[in-house]
């Protein structure tokens, strides 16, 4: 057993689990610890994907009590019939845009430059995506206070359960922004919602929810797709990437429902930014000699 690969495991489980559903993308994470470590080979790739199951056991289980009524009443129940039926159109146009253009975006942007490239730009981004947001929710409050006794003035979605198919539509093309590696799949979802008319609760959930059979998805074809690359040898490293992306998940989903309760993503902005021109700045010195890695 090699001691060194577990701890690289370990590293890269946490990595996943910290940024899965943070609009920091994972993903890019994953590719920039990936060449610092030396793992990013063919069968790192394969376990970069796998380790996601992890994250998605974390919010399966944190809302356990949700899915079990949703899969008991899907045959009876209208608001589990459009709960699934929303998150299986948010999840086509993912799914079918992933099939056609993954082969050249894994070839051309798979690669830490154009990677903290994303980062910035997402960064810059979401930072704009808030200030309009905060500038609708003032424009709201006026409007409430201007309307006529009787009239109701359009007000945020505030809960899955109030989404329409349109709305889960526009979502999921949000979504394919993350088929760029650096964008993150919960960023784009979540800063979608916020220009689609999703309260930011609704939108970090909705994205926790669209998680499952996005990631299940890629899970499945890419195991599958690479299983001649894997072996026996292979399960003590996949099991501790998998063991810690749950742990550290399941932790981040819980703090992220209650940061988003009380403050917005301009923090995770910032970070994104500095980040990226950290990597391109040690790039373009040769602090870093990425390619290399």
């Amino acid at each position: 057993m090699d001691i060194t690969l577990l701890i690289k495991a370990a590293i890269l489980g946490i990595i996943e689990g910290l940024t899965e559903f943070l609009p920091v993308s994972s993903t890019g994470h994953l590719i920039l610890a990936g060449s610092l470590l030396d793992f990013n080979d063919a069968k790192a790739q394969v376990f970069d994907i796998f380790i996601q199951t992890g994250a998605i056991l974390a919010v399966c289980w944190e809302y356990r009590a949700r899915l079990i009524s949703t899969f008991s009443g899907i045959t009876h129940d209208p608001r589990a019939q459009r709960f699934v039926k929303n998150l299986a159109i948010a999840f086509m146009p993912l799914a079918v845009l992933g099939l056609l253009f993954n082969k050249p975006i894994k070839a051309v942007l798979f690669h830490p430059v154009p990677v903290a490239i994303a980062f910035i730009v997402g960064g810059i981004i979401i930072m704009f995506a808030e200030r309009w947001y905060q500038r609708r929710l003032k424009s709201q409050m006026i409007d409430l206070r201007d309307q006529p006794p009787g009239v109701v003035a359009p007000a945020l979605i505030s809960s899955v359960d109030d989404m329409t198919w349109k709305d889960a539509l526009k979502l999921g093309f949000a979504q394919c922004a993350a088929l760029i590696p650096g964008t993150s799949r919960s960023g784009a979802t979540i800063i979608g919602g916020l220009f689609f008319g999703l309260s930011r609760k609704c939108a970090t959930e909705f994205s926790f929810f669209l998680a499952i059979p996005t990631l299940l998805a890629a899970t499945v074809y890419s195991v599958w797709k690479d299983r001649a690359l894997l072996s026996s040898a292979d399960v003590p490293m996949f099991s501790v990437g998998f063991i810690t992306a749950f742990i550290s998940a399941f932790l981040c989903v819980r703090w992220l429902l209650r940061y988003v309760s009380s403050h917005d993503f301009t923090p995770f902005a910032w970070y994104r930014i500095v980040f990226g021109v950290i990597v391109l700045l040690t790039a373009y010195t040769g602090t870093v000699n990425w390619h290399l890695h």
